[in-house]
């Protein structure tokens, strides 16, 4: 199988490229999140570093976490590993550009929305389906609040519809549609970041996220403490997941 993540230097090394490269799906299982985690630990103290952007390789972003690794007997591992990328991206001491095509899903859309700004082409699809399975985003539950604000975070937690890049747009979730995001946000970096300095740039970033990094951190822990001490143990959230994996209607038993 082919490495799950692409990595490379651009823009004279002021950018890191980190594509998703398991197409279709892009699905984020373990070996993508270290992928990521690895990729991120090497070069966010690059002092000539200005930027990151995430992309992924085919039609689609990603089709979200692995299931099978959120099954009882797996899925602290896999929440432990996921949560501590996504603390370190909302960490990150340079912006995080990403650029999505197609469907941006469950996992995939909290990797997106870990990240500064979203580029999205039309076709885009976003969206937590979470509850579909009968579980709940534990990173989505805390990032959805602070990015497009309490309410409509609460429509796409517990809805689990998926939305247009339009309606997305609308209630900011995303800052442009491109019919090339990965072009356009190559080109917000080029117009506004490219000229600027690291060090002043990183202290930017520190200063606009201090605390809203903090709120993420602290409410991140205790979510996935509801999730792995209470929401596993019941039998709807097993339930949910099996039925998925067997492809079938899940039944549930509201316990």
């Amino acid at each position: 199988m082919n490495k799950p993540l692409a990595t490379w230097l651009d823009r004279d090394g002021a950018l890191l490229r980190l594509r998703l490269s398991r197409p279709k799906a892009n699905i984020l299982d373990a070996e993508m999140i270290a992928a990521l985690d690895a990729a991120f630990a090497e070069h966010e103290e690059n002092p000539a570093l200005k930027t990151v952007l995430i992309d992924a390789e085919g039609p689609h972003f990603s089709f979200g976490a692995s299931v099978e690794e959120h099954m009882p007997d797996g899925c602290e591992q896999m929440l432990v590993a996921l949560h501590g990328l996504i603390r370190r991206m909302v960490e990150c001491p340079v912006p995080i550009l990403v650029s999505v095509r197609g469907r941006c899903l469950g996992g995939g859309l909290e990797l997106a929305t870990a990240g500064h700004r979203l580029f999205a082409s039309a076709d885009a699809e976003l969206g937590q389906p979470e509850m579909m399975l009968g579980v709940f985003a534990p990173a989505a539950s805390c990032l959805l609040p602070e990015r497009i604000g309490q309410a409509a975070a609460e429509d796409l937690l517990w809805s689990a519809r998926t939305i247009p890049a339009t309606e997305a747009r609308e209630i900011g979730l995303i800052d442009v549609i491109d019919p090339d995001p990965e072009e356009a946000a190559l080109s917000w970096f080029d117009k506004h970041l490219s000229s600027k300095s690291a060090s002043s740039l990183r202290r930017a970033v520190r200063a606009a996220r201090l605390d809203l990094a903090e709120r993420i951190s602290a409410k991140l822990e205790r979510v996935e403490r509801l999730y792995l001490d209470d929401l596993m143990k019941t039998q709807d959230a097993v339930e949910g997941l099996t039925a998925f994996l067997e492809k079938r209607p899940a039944n549930w038993s509201n316990r």
